[in-house]
């Protein structure tokens, strides 16, 4: 992976952002440095499928920490590390809070979002504990939540466009394009589909597999 930045540079940002909001002890910054390298390694496989331009240089997949996006794929990312290595869950919340305070998203660290997945202008999105699957995308006002505890289960290839949302006992098959300010709830919604309106009164188009094809093609690459 090509750094926008010399490396040392980026931890640098990091550090004057999580100090301009919490203490950090000597443990919470040891945490972070046994997380980082694992991080990036995710963030390498991640960026290396996302066609948005801004991912790579010159044919290298590339981290841009000046990239607003990217920098909440790594945040969100390095808070996830650390919480798997059973690190200090202390500075995962910190890491947290600073992604949300910068990006006005809520991706929770405990929250399991697949290993490929992105998203463009993620304001106000907040993404449940829901199963999610890979290349899955959403953009700013996006919600996936819970209703009396039950969570979405998404297939592959599943795209949320802005301030759409899913809520609640839903599965999602492969291949759907989630409209600009849908609303799921408590309905499942078949393969190859086009999702419009409001739960109960979804209009669901399916067998558009080539219309989905064709907008997720300019998304990621798919091996």
């Amino acid at each position: 992976m090509r750094f926008a930045l010399p490396e040392n540079e980026v931890r640098g940002q990091l550090n004057r952002q999580l100090a301009s909001l919490f203490p950090i002890s000597d443990k919470e910054a040891a945490a972070i440095d046994g997380a980082w390298s694992a991080t990036f390694d995710r963030l390498e496989e991640r960026f290396s499928r996302i066609k948005n331009k801004y991912y790579s240089r010159d044919g290298e997949t590339l981290f841009d920490p000046l990239h607003g996006c990217q920098w909440t794929h790594f945040l969100y990312t390095l808070s996830n590390e650390i919480y798997h290595r059973g690190g200090m869950r202390s500075i995962s919340d910190k890491i947290y809070s600073l992604n949300r305070a910068l990006s006005s998203a809520d991706l929770y660290y405990e929250v399991e979002l697949p290993d490929f997945f992105t998203f463009d202008h993620p304001l106000g999105a907040v993404m449940g504990r829901a199963d999610y699957s890979n290349f899955f995308t959403f953009s700013q006002g996006c919600t996936v939540g819970n209703n009396h505890g039950a969570y979405p289960r998404f297939g592959e290839r599943v795209f949320m466009l802005s301030n759409s949302k899913v809520i609640g006992d839903c599965a999602v098959g492969n291949n759907v394009v989630i409209a600009a300010n849908a609303y799921v709830k408590d309905q499942d919604i078949p393969s190859n589909s086009l999702v419009f309106g409001e739960s109960p009164n979804l209009i669901i188009k399916e067998s558009h597999k080539a219309t989905v094809d064709a907008h997720a093609e300019g998304v990621f690459v798919y091996e």
